[in-house]
């Protein structure tokens, strides 16, 4: 076989490989239904079964009729958002496509981060006095005491 020849075959090769990665990406999209992910539409939360209990929570909440989903759980600033929303949408699709996720889901270090952020931004003539201040970043723990606010009571 000519090296021209050679080159042809792994040209082809490699254009079918990258073909697949990117149907498979396209359908597992699909099937996932993606574009939900992309609205702010607390719905969207229970296309895996196992938020189904969180978003009843929510409904029977005292924030319900006034904040979603993402207005707690991902940032308030036009980029970090969608940022948020991309390292999110990464890490659920592995966890769930590998089953390697906490069941009930635990919320980790960097999104309690965001939560109280998002707490202390709403919220801030009411704590403006308190002793974590209104930036968040002096010791407040708003979940410690109002765990159940955005969730409803706990189970």
């Amino acid at each position: 076989m000519a090296r021209s020849e050679r080159a042809a075959l792994a040209v082809i090769v490699l254009l079918v490989l990258v073909g697949v990665l990117i149907g498979t990406g396209v359908a597992t999209f699909t099937y996932a239904e993606g574009t939900a992910y992309l609205s702010d539409r607390p719905e969207a939360c229970i296309n895996c079964h196992v938020m189904r209990e969180s978003l009843e929570g929510w409904q029977h909440g005292p924030h319900h009729a006034v904040a979603v989903c993402n207005d707690c759980h991902v940032p308030a600033g036009a980029i970090s958002k969608w940022i948020s929303k991309a390292e999110h949408g990464w890490a659920h699709s592995k966890g769930f496509t590998l089953q390697d996720f906490h069941e009930p889901i635990r919320v980790k270090d960097s999104s309690r981060a965001i939560i109280e952020a998002n707490c202390v931004r709403c919220h801030e003539p009411l704590v403006a006095g308190m002793a974590g201040g209104p930036d968040g970043q002096h010791g407040t723990n708003c979940t410690h005491c109002h765990a159940d606010v955005g969730h409803g009571p706990l189970r």
